[in-house]
């Protein structure tokens, strides 16, 4: 049996690792849970799953769910960053699955790899904000990281039995999002609305805003780098409308593989709990015969320019991906919020990547000292910018 915790288990990747675990039930186990404000979605889980440790993004949102649970909680329970860490270290616990949005579960990826848990890693802002702090402290402390994005665990089942100097290439695909093909000019005034309206993956509103503005493929090639050791220059990114064929590898002799498989993020959720074994598909088969053409083009570096500032900040190094992703964060929310244009996300990340200086980021305090000027920064350009819908 394989003790699992679940940080952010209430959202999307969440729900769909606690339907592996059901799938799954006579070899996984939920030891620990921790959500950001569902309290209805918390409550409905842990009485399915009945976890040792929980825990919430607040105080007052562990109160709520205290009461929904008739007043009683697990022996393990609390609120915020300390909640994160104490489910994140539950000595039951085995593998990590961080599927929170957001960066918020940095402290608690890094506490857990201190303990030596297995983390399974489906925030890939954790890499793109402190990606030389986690690989470092993974590495000391000899913890696997086996990334759950669809992208980074089809180049990691691609490179299986490969030494890293058989690598040319890694390539990412992008599925374009809802306004693929269309020119920058006519995207001024799309809502909140249309950019969640994914052609091929259910995902959080978050990162499916930034699949809408290529962001999310970004951040990917930045977590790419971190999570296998490769430099900007030898990871591209292809737009693949069909979603089928999850990532690639081009290898020295010519040779590319690649990893197919449904859109269904349960697949790589499974891989993860799984490793080195496979189990049983927990999703119906892909049936090749139905698939139609699969198209690859070059994305539309102009008509969307995050995918540019992503390899530009990872170029840099050093500070300017904190700035990157947190200005991001606090563009998304703004637009989501209808006070910013779709096209006003760039512009208020390019203000800020310029406003900054890029220094070192070789600590936590750093780290954070320099997200937090970023999402200072970003307010005031997002609030330059504010429309009125």
């Amino acid at each position: 049996m394989t003790r699992i915790a679940i940080l952010g288990a209430t959202g999307s990747i969440g729900t769909s690792a606690l339907a592996v675990v059901e799938t799954h039930a006579g070899r996984l186990q939920v030891v620990g849970l921790a959500a950001g404000h569902n309290v209805e979605g918390m409550a409905a889980a842990m009485a399915r799953h009945a976890p040792a440790a929980v825990a919430m993004a607040t105080g007052a949102g562990l109160d709520a769910l205290r009461a929904a649970c008739g007043g009683v909680l697990p022996p393990v329970h609390g609120a915020g960053s300390e909640g994160l860490v104490a489910v994140a270290t539950h000595p039951d616990v085995e593998i990590v699955l961080c599927a929170s949005s957001g960066t918020a579960a940095l402290e608690a990826v890094l506490a857990a790899i201190e303990a030596g848990k297995t983390i399974a890693l489906a925030n890939k802002e954790v890499l793109v904000m402190a990606g030389g702090l986690v690989m470092d402290a993974a590495r000391r402390k000899g913890v696997p990281i086996l990334p759950v994005d669809s992208e980074h665990n089809a180049i990691h089942q691609c490179l299986h039995g490969h030494a890293h100097g058989e690598v040319r290439r890694l390539i990412l695909t992008a599925s374009g999002g809802p306004f693929r093909g269309r020119p920058a000019a006519s995207l001024a005034a799309v809502t909140a609305a249309d950019a969640l309206r994914h052609p091929t993956w259910q995902m959080g509103p978050k990162i499916t805003i930034d699949s809408a503005t290529l962001m999310n493929k970004g951040l990917e090639v930045i977590e790419a780098h971190w999570l296998f050791d490769v430099p900007a220059a030898d990871i591209s990114v292809v737009v693949h409308p069909q979603s089928i064929v999850h990532s690639l590898v081009e290898f020295r002799d010519g040779s590319i593989l690649a990893q197919m498989g449904r859109t269904d993020m349960q697949l790589p959720i499974q891989y993860a709990f799984s490793y080195p074994e496979r189990w049983d598909a927990p999703v119906p088969f892909l049936d090749l015969t139905r698939m139609g053409a699969l198209e690859f083009h070059e994305p539309a570096w102009d008509d969307f320019p995050c995918l540019r500032l992503a390899f530009r900040a990872l170029e840099a190094d050093r500070s300017l991906p904190i700035v990157l992703n947190a200005a991001n964060e606090v563009a998304v929310a703004s637009f989501l919020e209808g006070t910013l244009a779709f096209t006003g996300i760039p512009r208020v990340i390019e203000a800020c990547m310029n406003a900054h200086d890029p220094g070192p980021a070789a600590t936590l305090d750093q780290v954070r000292r320099i997200d937090a000027w970023a999402r200072t920064r970003a307010a005031a350009e997002a609030a330059r910018d504010r429309i009125d819908r």
